[in-house]
């Protein structure tokens, strides 16, 4: 297809502004030639003018020009140096028949279209100029050349045409820029406003995590208070009537008749002293309810190993030393969040997940040899564990809320990747005493 000084279809020549190009440059070209032929049959038939074999032999060179270069040739049309060639063969044709009898200037908007539609700029400045001095020599041609005046009047014919037909193309291309510059912005615009749309939907998938971060995390501080409490309060309430109850029972000869009252009270305060610690067992978080750190994990990768169809290889290091309920939770959240990041993103064939008890913290390590990232595209929120994607895809949420948690701890989150060498991400947590709140 023709094309303007972008490479793009011009505005006139455009299919999706109701101006078909084929209707442009092929069926105007012919339809003025068929005119000029039958005008020349007509006129010249009844003159008996021998020259008009001539002419209509130069006419039907022109049509052949024309459907052999251009109509049957579309794949020719966004080839610059061959429609060059075309132009100037056309031109050169019309520039003889022009020569031979100066009606055939009624022929020049065909090379006129042509120079608007094919060539591109500044060339089509030009051709148009080339097609201006044709057209300029068909109009002047009744004006003598033999006199000063005359030959005055022919060139300003010819500059004033050159002139009106270049300053027209000029504020066409004018025109056509501006045109390109105002799809441009509007792709540009398009294309902010895609970006907006993905943040803000990165946004809203950030602002919902976190508020289940923050349910998640006031739903377990809620459990740890009421653990604290019943643990203060009722079950060492309990432990202490247990305690007055047998010291009172060493300290004096306890009647024959209060020996079953005591017993069935001894027995109540440890039945509800068993009840207050069940309670408290039960509001560890899940699924450390039962189990300790290390079988927790355990537990959670046999789980993922069983859904995703790959092993991951469990190892727990160093001495195994009580820690606060809060830190367990962490950690074992950090694991389950890695193991989802590289059941969707690392495409891994080995996983394994270390528990190491240190001097003075415990860390936590998941490593896989999948596909690996830039870690650098962190920073920009591009990334998830073993794979670099978009934000608007979610990359880097679920390693923004494992860093949240794990230095709301006082801790640190390491993550160790590069393409294709696999993805390493470490936990690191002080210890502190079992008792002990953060």
């Amino acid at each position: 297809m023709e094309r303007d000084v972008s490479g793009q279809m011009p505005e006139s020549c455009d299919a999706e502004q109701g101006r078909p190009p084929f209707l442009l440059v092929t069926v105007v070209p012919y339809t003025l030639l068929a005119a000029l032929v039958i005008f020349k049959v007509v006129v010249e038939r009844s003159a008996g003018d021998d020259s008009l074999l001539i002419d209509l032999g130069l006419c039907g060179l022109a049509a052949g020009w024309m459907l052999g270069m251009f109509t049957l040739r579309p794949a020719w049309w966004e080839r610059p140096l061959i429609m060059g060639v075309f132009f100037a063969g056309l031109v050169v044709i019309t520039a003889i028949l022009v020569a031979r009898d100066p009606v055939f200037g009624l022929f020049t908007p065909a090379p006129y279209i042509y120079a608007f539609t094919i060539l591109r700029w500044p060339w089509r400045l030009l051709g148009v100029a080339v097609v201006a001095v044709v057209a300029g020599v068909a109009q002047a041609s009744d004006v003598p050349k033999t006199t000063a005046l005359g030959l005055t009047i022919f060139v300003i014919i010819v500059v004033v045409n050159i002139v009106m037909m270049c300053v027209t193309a000029w504020f066409l291309q004018l025109a056509e820029q501006e045109r390109e510059q105002r799809l441009q912005a509007l792709a540009e615009l398009s294309r902010t406003n895609r970006l907006l749309e993905a943040t803000l939907a990165e946004n809203a998938g950030l602002h919902t995590q976190l508020l289940a971060q923050a349910r998640e995390a006031g739903v377990l501080d809620e459990r740890q208070r009421m653990a604290r409490e019943i643990h203060d309060t009722l079950a060492q309430g309990l432990t202490g009537i247990i305690t007055q109850l047998q010291a009172a029972e060493q300290m004096h000869d306890v009647p024959e008749r209060w020996h079953r009252p005591f017993e069935a009270v001894k027995t109540l305060a440890r039945e509800s002293l068993a009840e207050a610690r069940r309670s408290v067992d039960a509001l560890r978080p899940e699924p450390l309810e039962t189990a300790r750190l290390s079988d927790a994990l355990t537990d959670v990768a046999d789980r993922w190993s069983r859904l995703h169809g790959l092993a991951v290889q469990v190892t727990t290091t160093g001495t195994v030393r009580p820690m606060t309920p809060e830190t367990e939770f962490a950690l074992l959240r950090t694991a389950q969040e890695a193991l989802a990041n590289v059941a969707k993103h690392a495409r891994a064939t080995r996983v394994g997940v270390t528990l190491s008890y240190l001097e003075h913290e415990v860390a936590l390590d998941v490593r896989d040899d999948g596909r690996g990232f830039e870690p650098a595209g962190l920073e920009a929120g591009t990334v998830g564990n073993g794979a670099s994607q978009p934000p608007h895809r979610g990359g880097g949420f679920g390693l923004t809320i494992m860093r949240q948690r794990v230095e709301g701890l006082s801790g640190s989150l390491r993550i160790e990747s590069e393409p294709g060498a696999g993805t390493g991400i470490s936990a690191c947590i002080p210890i502190l005493p079992a008792g002990s709140h953060t």
